[in-house]
């Protein structure tokens, strides 16, 4: 297994991906974007409703219409990938780009690990139901497992029956008699665990342990950022702050600081799978920085780190271990007692060893009409961030409302990013996570 020393926070510019090819796909995107820092208030120019405009037209004419265009060979299967995602963050639907896409899946086979990962994220995200037929045969046929754990993926959320199911865990036992690797295991059992989400409603035995996270002897001695998100991730969660003391931070009015964070991907895939939903766990916090994407634009975001980003050594700031291998039971060792084989809040740990890596916590500078009438609206998804609402003026560009400003003082007022992220789920209720559900476990 391979760890890595902690890094520079500065060199985590990322949105949740460890494909190259997404994030070739920011910088192609937003190349001619411009942000600036002032003293009194950052500006992103192209927030300026001309801009904003001329960014769209440009991303549908050269990066959708134009790659759509090219013949799909092995030299162009990037320009293609290039297309999807921006149809992903735009949710650009055309009858054009439905055919386009059916001719794809012909001869699918044949095309690249990294293109059929792609086109299986458009359809997750745009096409959720079109394409049953060609993706269970790509099910069926691959020997890709992250292929196959996306196509799984994309057959349960359109049918959770128990043959499905069953059908699914034939298919899993099948792959498991072939000698495959742990990272293989882990992405077949992600299937599995999630399966086994997608039934669960033990919540209220979750809510009753939180007063296990929530209080100021978990991680004694550390800065704690809470995210409670609902199982429904379309639905906004909360960002609370406990300082290095176990006080929880408060606002000018005295009230218990907080604000709204969105732990939804562009995609919506589980969180073991790359660009998916913030995985649950634990993450470690790794400082400040200013990206360099102007996807994600000029406001400090905070560094987090997962367990295989990291030395064990590091992750749970105890200069007495001396292993460099990680194991679950080290991971859980940062866990209460009673939650340490609760197996959703083994996310982080799971989903870096598979190998996500580079989920921060940042704001945004996308343009929010993108997603006008979801759920989550003006909140704007990721590729598996946690990311909090930023409105940029029209007139200006100038930074008119920043939460995320909001939470990263909260945090150095609560001793600084050098502490944990808890991301956990509570429930399945279809609404935004509010304060009010989280004051009876808050003890200042």
């Amino acid at each position: 297994m391979v760890t890595s020393l902690h890094r520079n926070p500065v060199n985590r510019i990322h949105n949740g991906s460890n494909t190259a090819c997404l994030q070739t796909m920011f910088c192609t995107f937003f190349i001619a974007l411009q942000f600036t820092v002032s003293a009194q208030s950052p500006v992103f120019k192209n927030a300026i409703a001309p801009n904003r405009s001329k960014t769209y037209n440009n991303i549908v004419k050269n990066i959708i219409t134009k790659n759509l265009s090219l013949p799909l060979t092995d030299s162009t299967e990037e320009n293609w990938q290039d297309a999807f995602y921006a149809m992903e963050v735009l949710q650009y639907k055309q009858p054009w780009v439905l055919q386009k896409v059916k001719t794809v899946f012909d001869g699918i086979e044949k095309r690249s690990v990294s293109f059929q990962r792609a086109l299986l994220e458009l359809c997750y995200t745009n096409y959720k139901t079109q394409f049953e037929l060609e993706i269970t045969q790509l099910l069926q046929s691959t020997e890709s497992r992250k292929v196959f754990a996306m196509c799984a993926e994309y057959k349960l959320n359109n049918n959770i029956s128990v043959p499905m199911q069953s059908y699914i865990m034939d298919l899993i036992n099948l792959r498991m008699h072939k000698t495959i690797s742990l990272t293989d295991d882990l992405i077949l059992d992600g299937v599995l665990g999630s399966m086994a989400e997608r039934e669960r409603t033990d919540f209220e035995p979750i809510n009753n342990k939180l007063s296990f996270l929530i209080n100021n002897s978990f991680l004694k001695g550390n800065t704690i950022v809470y995210s409670i998100q609902r199982k429904n991730r379309n639905y906004p969660g909360i960002a609370i702050v406990r300082d290095s003391t176990g006080n929880f931070v408060k606002d000018s009015t005295g009230n218990i600081f907080s604000v709204p964070q969105l732990a939804r991907s562009i995609t919506n895939l589980p969180g073991y799978l790359t660009n998916g939903n913030t995985p649950q766990g634990i993450f470690r916090m790794n400082g400040f920085a200013v990206s360099k994407s102007a996807a994600i634009g000029p406001t400090e975001n905070i560094q987090l780190l997962m367990p295989y980003e990291t030395s064990p050594q590091y992750f749970l700031k105890d200069s007495s271990i001396t292993d460099t291998v990680w194991t679950k039971e080290l991971y859980q060792k940062l866990l209460p007692k009673a939650l340490q084989n609760y197996h959703p809040l083994l996310g982080t740990y799971y989903a870096s060893a598979i190998g996500r890596t580079e989920i921060i916590a940042h704001g945004t500078t996308v343009d929010p009409d993108y997603y006008r009438g979801q759920t989550y609206y003006p909140l704007t998804p990721t590729q598996g961030c946690l990311c909090t609402k930023e409105i940029w003026s029209s007139i200006d560009g100038k930074r008119t409302e920043s939460n995320q400003q909001k939470l990263v003082d909260a945090v150095k007022k609560a001793g600084g990013a050098n502490g944990y992220v808890i991301v956990i789920e509570i429930d399945d209720q279809q609404k935004p996570v509010s304060i009010n559900e989280l004051l009876p476990y808050i003890k200042n």
